[in-house]
């Protein structure tokens, strides 16, 4: 473990272990260095060796089994468990904490280390997988080809409120302070006695996160996920943006960065599902999306106004030696004579500063805007756009090209990404509420209310349309697209809803979830293309498509590894039917954060796209804990944008897509034995009689729920089955229980069918193939993250030895093909980062997961006691926020 890393670990360890012992006496911290030193010595006697040594901490020296770990804490009395439980997930949310100040850390180093050109040599070797990087591969093809990368340049982010993120905001917040203060105390330049009163704030802020209830007690509603992701808005992306830009236009052309005109276009847009997807959620509703875009609405409105203010604030060119445009002037006396005493005002306080007055005045009218002063609001962020770039183009003409191009083409380009709503609010519906709903619109009798709340939110989106412009919603997904009638159906509702007047301006987006779906897919748009709506659409978008991939759905029904195939085949599919069609087409990927739900470094899965797909556009799901991982800091957000932005470039070069396309080609015979093979074998496990009933008692499946992290029902329906069963729930259950299933269940028997003819072609295929790269390489980080010994535990819970050998058997074969075909000694064993933090981890999830293995298996036999059982959920539930804490991956 790097030095500095071990050292703010320890720190926050030991302060945390005098937290327990003023709370729960020297007893409860004897307790928690009990049973990690024992669960230490356990994987360290299971691995046959190792250091022994976990989140920074020497090894025990002892030896110890899983037996001896469980007896430990079955002795103990559920109130002294739970608190144990709490200890080792608080410990957890310190660790991350560590960990992502470390990473933070390394970034500066890293980027503090790039070499820097003194003025008039050639600039150095660009940073690994920073837009530089990407921007001087695709100019070594010549200007022309990096002219119209640029121009089909757009990245957008999807922020969905999938229940994935499991901290409440309470506890998140109380992390946010405490990294505030970890950062004070690394800060050189405090004194000896600052230091050790940010010491003293940090033992009070750990001792207020210890006791903070560590889960929800109240449910949560749509809103309350909206103004979640607002926190990542205010804190980081705002922020992160101009800076992503303004590193682009350096790597374009270094020259006079900040005093000439940029070259980098503003690329990012963001989307936004929380408030907007109803599937299957009774709680989102029409009055719940028009409040969730007033929210981001005023989020936006109020960070613009706040830039707007400070910009012009400082501002203080005089008129003598920054003069006037004749623009500018006659926009300020067009102001004056429309706001008198408005301007004087401003005029007042600003005499002879031009620049600053427009500027001031602009951020009255942006406040304005926020609060529906007809009088003074702007129509549109494109009123405001002229008026920051009239103030550009008259300090660029007045000689003052710093003041036009620094802070305030930073504000120009936030405008340009968020607009007045910051993110398009979409909506998702299921295919099926709109065939009810349209059968009963045709019938032309009483509608149901299910009918009338989608006529309903068509009607919110007319008026979003009318109150922020189409930018802001216009995009419906309809999940469970089976053919071109499931788009029709939209429009159609559409114009009943508008009646008259119209409905409003829509881009349908068939949603592709199940592998008959998929595979169907490129049929479906072709019926689509002949509809007048859809034909309507593209006249005016410049024949403009997006269709979207569910990763989720796809996965839970086949299987990771013939998902994943068949996802890419689709891909291909359509790339080529847009190619014929002279159709832009955009995939839009619904990925989630785990691995088991196409999750995974999001560069990598880039590069492993079908070739044509990307074409500088890439749009994706960003969901629960994802959001905070990646966007929670401002010098995290601004590396993963750029490592996105990377490999869309990449990715959309001719070299990588004929390099990918000729290994698709070698190898597909390859892939759909593989396909087929682990199909079959996933197939056969979760078609077995009685499966879900013992996968609902192996795992906390059913306790879940109550967790409250998202206002969505896990399941779309009443029923038991699997189909009806969400997909974050089946990856988080598994999770859980360290089995890890869906990330890899699968892969071994389609690697032992592919792997007949010997193993030199798989290990090709992993050397030259990105696609299969990536699909073993999430496999192992899976495999890593499952743990044998404890998920056979879990597994006895169901009484079905014959499944329970099944699932080990499947993970035995798994785990040596890929290490064969890898050609690795041990899981990640060229991921030594990675590799490292999981070994590291995986002691103290052990202990949670002997603490939950306890509740589980009580409540499983039946507890007769009513408060007894209590006490057992809510330690299984403690657990369950402990070990995703642990992981870091939920569903």
């Amino acid at each position: 473990m790097p030095e500095p890393l071990r050292r703010d670990v320890r720190l926050l360890g030991s302060l945390l272990g005098q937290v327990l012992v003023e709370y729960g006496g020297q007893g409860l911290l004897d307790d928690v260095e009990r049973l990690r030193h024992s669960v230490i010595a356990a994987r360290r006697t299971h691995e046959g060796g190792g250091s022994g040594e976990a989140a920074g901490d020497e090894s025990t020296g002892d030896e110890s089994t899983g037996d001896e770990v469980a007896a430990i804490v079955a002795g103990w009395t559920l109130e002294r468990a739970e608190l144990v439980a709490r200890a080792f997930t608080v410990y957890f949310h310190l660790t991350n904490l560590a960990e992502e100040h470390h990473r933070i850390r390394t970034l500066r180093e890293r980027d503090t280390a790039a070499p820097r050109p003194v003025t008039g040599e050639e600039p150095g070797e660009p940073v690994s997988g920073s837009v530089a990087a990407a921007l001087a591969e695709i100019r070594a093809g010549g200007p022309d080809r990096l002219d119209e990368t640029l121009r089909e340049l757009e990245l957008r982010p999807v922020f969905t409120a999938h229940p994935t993120e499991a901290r409440r905001r309470a506890v998140v917040t109380a992390i946010m302070r405490i990294s505030g203060l970890l950062n004070d105390l690394n800060d050189v330049r405090l004194g000896e006695s600052e230091h050790q009163d940010v010491r003293r704030r940090l033992l009070e802020e750990i001792d207020l996160l210890w006791r903070t209830a560590l889960r929800r007690h109240t449910q949560m509603d749509p809103l309350d996920e909206v103004r979640t992701a607002m926190a990542a808005f205010d804190e980081t992306i705002f922020r992160v943006v101009p800076a992503v830009y303004r590193v682009m236009d350096t790597a374009l052309d270094p020259e006079g960065v900040g005093e000439r005109p940029p070259r980098a276009p503003a690329y990012l847009r963001f989307g936004s599902w929380i408030g907007g997807d109803r599937d299957g959620n009774p709680h989102v509703t029409a009055q719940v999306t028009r409040e969730a875009i007033m929210i981001q609405a005023d989020h936006v409105l109020r960070a613009l106004e706040t830039a707007c203010v400070r910009i012009g604030r400082e501002l203080t060119a005089h008129v003598s030696t920054t003069p006037a445009s004749p623009e500018l002037t006659a926009a300020l006396a067009a102001a004056r004579a429309a706001q008198p005493k408005r301007i004087a005002e401003i005029v007042k306080r600003s005499p002879g500063e031009p620049h600053r007055q427009l500027l001031l005045y602009a951020a009255e009218r942006i406040g304005a805007t926020r609060t529906r002063d007809a009088d003074l609001a702007y129509d549109s962020p494109d009123e405001l756009l002229a008026e920051l770039r009239l103030v550009q183009d008259s300090l660029a003409a007045a000689g003052s090209a710093r003041q036009a191009y620094g802070e305030l083409q930073h504000l120009i380009w936030q405008v340009e990404t968020f607009g007045f709503h910051l993110a398009e609010l979409e909506i998702r519906q299921h295919s099926a509420v709109h065939e009810k709903a349209l059968a009963e619109v045709r019938a032309g009798g009483a509608l149901s209310e299910q009918t009338e709340e989608v006529l309903d939110t068509l009607r919110v989106v007319s008026w979003i349309q009318e109150r922020f412009g189409v930018e802001a919603c216009k995009r419906y997904v309809v999940s469970f697209t089976r053919s071109a009638e499931d788009v029709a159906a939209v429009y159609e509702l559409a114009a009943a809803a508008g009646g008259a007047a119209g409905g409003p301006i829509l881009d349908v987006v068939p949603l592709f979830e199940t592998g008959e779906d998929l595979e169907r897919a490129p049929s479906v748009l072709e019926g689509m293309i002949e509809q007048p709506a859809v034909q309507a659409r593209l006249a005016q978008t410049g024949r403009r498509m997006e269709i979207m991939l569910g990763y989720s759905d796809s996965a839970k029904q086949l299987g990771p590894t013939s998902a994943t195939l068949r996802l890419y085949e689709t891909q291909e599919a359509l790339a080529a039917w847009a190619q014929r069609r002279d159709v832009t087409l955009t995939l839009f990927h619904g990925r989630g954060g785990s691995l088991g739900r196409g999750g995974g470094p999001a560069n990598r899965a880039i590069l492993a796209q079908a070739p044509g797909s990307v074409a500088g556009r890439f749009k994706v799901t960003e969901q629960g804990e994802v959001i905070f991982a990646r966007y929670g800091h401002l010098a995290i957000a601004r590396r993963h944008i750029e490592q996105v932005t990377n490999a869309v470039l990449l990715a959309s070069t001719p070299a990588v897509e004929d390099r990918a396309r000729a290994a698709a080609a070698r190898f597909r015979g390859l892939a759909d034995r593989m396909g087929a093979a682990a199909q079959r074998a996933y197939r056969a496990l979760v078609e077995d009689d009685g499966f879900p009933e013992w996968f609902a008692r192996v795992s906390p499946l059913g306790e879940i729920s109550q967790l409250r992290i998202g206002s969505r029902p896990a399941r779309r329906s009443a029923s038991t089955s699997l189909d009806d069963l969400r997909a974050i729930p089946w990856v988080f259950a598994w999770t859980q229980t360290r089995v890890n299933l869906p990330g890899w269940y699968g892969l071994g028997s389609g690697l032992e069918a592919a792997a007949e003819e010997g193993l030199d072609t798989l290990r090709e295929a992993y050397r030259s193939w990105p696609l299969f790269a990536a699909l073993l390489d999430n496999a192992e980080m899976s495999l890593a993250k499952t743990d044998r010994d404890i998920a056979a535990r879990y597994l006895d819970l169901g009484g079905r030895p014959a499944l329970t050998e099944t699932v080990l058997a499947e993970y035995d074969r798994t785990r040596s093909l890929v290490l064969a075909v890898t050609g690795h000694q041990r899981l990640l064993e060229n991921r030594r980062v990675l590799s490292r933090a999981v070994e590291l981890r995986n002691p103290y999830v052990d202990a949670l997961s002997h603490l939950q293995l306890r509740a589980l298996g009580a409540l499983r036999e039946g507890v007769a006691d009513d408060a007894e059982r209590d006490r057992l959920e809510e330690l299984l539930l403690l657990t369950v926020n402990g070990v995703a804490a642990g992981l870091q991956n939920t569903g």
